[in-house]
């Protein structure tokens, strides 16, 4: 009787503490949701309110009318979008060749890709904006995909690796027999087995690209070519600190990413638990 006093406590307690980490979590957002929505004379209004009580679309139809918020959106989704085909494209042979084949020096590329991501982003920026200057990929789409992929690239190779060793060798080797080459294997069996993996790799590759500000700082100088976390950062005046445009801009800048990641749900889940447990 004891023990299942002990444990129904212990459940409260632990349920306690996980209900005021996750309102801890969300509260921030919360809270930029609603500065986003906040009538602009009730912006700086004390004490804040917690629950706003008038509501406005003020501020979000400042960001598309003033800021061209729009334009910035459609360029972080066409970066985005190339950045990760590109990483899959580069990184599944590459993720394939680490897991599968043998040959001399595995090791050490395998944790020198790992490794590339641990460098600091201001390490490479200098020899990658000479090299871009002098390439004239300043300012261009390019400039932005191709070093978004330094960040994820070495992530979808190891993502997509994790999924490829729990794969068992000797189905390449059936197919080996069947009079298949290595990637017509690769195709027909390996990666119908690896897509949800491949899925999920692709949503981490989107978002870790959607995300990236420093090398947009760095190499874009036109305005028209602003991705959007750069969009946001140069909102500030030299005055002043635009915070209602900045919350807008933040909720439209996140909206995208929940909404893919709330339909594609199933199959995220699905890939980031592939192979967790033995069939």
């Amino acid at each position: 009787m004891a023990n299942k006093y002990r444990r129904r406590l212990a459940r409260i307690v632990l349920g306690v503490f996980g209900t005021l980490f996750c309102t801890a979590l969300a509260f921030p957002f919360y809270w930029q949701f609603v500065t986003a929505l906040r009538n602009p004379q009730d912006l700086f209004k004390m004490p804040p309110e917690l629950f706003p009580s008038r509501l406005s679309l003020t501020y979000l139809r400042l960001v598309f009318a003033e800021h061209n918020f729009g334009a910035y959106l459609l360029n972080s989704v066409i970066v985005s979008s190339i950045s990760m085909l590109l990483s899959l494209i580069a990184g599944m042979p590459a993720a394939y060749a680490i897991s599968r084949v043998h040959f001399k020096g595995r090791s050490f590329w395998s944790k020198f890709i790992l490794s590339a991501n641990m460098f600091p982003i201001i390490a490479v920026a200098t020899p990658l904006f000479i090299t871009f200057r002098s390439l004239g990929l300043i300012n261009t789409y390019a400039g932005l995909v191709i070093p978004s992929m330094v960040l994820t690239l070495p992530v979808t190779i190891w993502t997509l690796r994790a999924f490829l060793i729990k794969l068992p060798i000797e189905l390449e080797h059936a197919a080996l027999v069947d009079g298949c080459n290595r990637f017509s294997a690769f195709v027909r069996i390996i990666l119908p087995l690896i897509a949800p993996g491949v899925f999920a790799t692709a949503i981490i590759a989107f978002i870790g690209a959607w995300n990236e500000l420093m090398f947009s700082l760095i190499f874009i100088t036109k305005k028209a070519l602003r991705t959007v976390p750069m969009a946001i950062a140069m909102m500030p005046g030299e005055y002043s600190l635009p915070w209602g445009e900045i919350s807008a801009a933040s909720i439209v800048s996140t909206l995208p990413v929940i909404i893919v990641v709330l339909i594609c749900q199933k199959q995220i889940i699905a890939g980031l638990t592939a192979g967790a447990v033995k069939g």
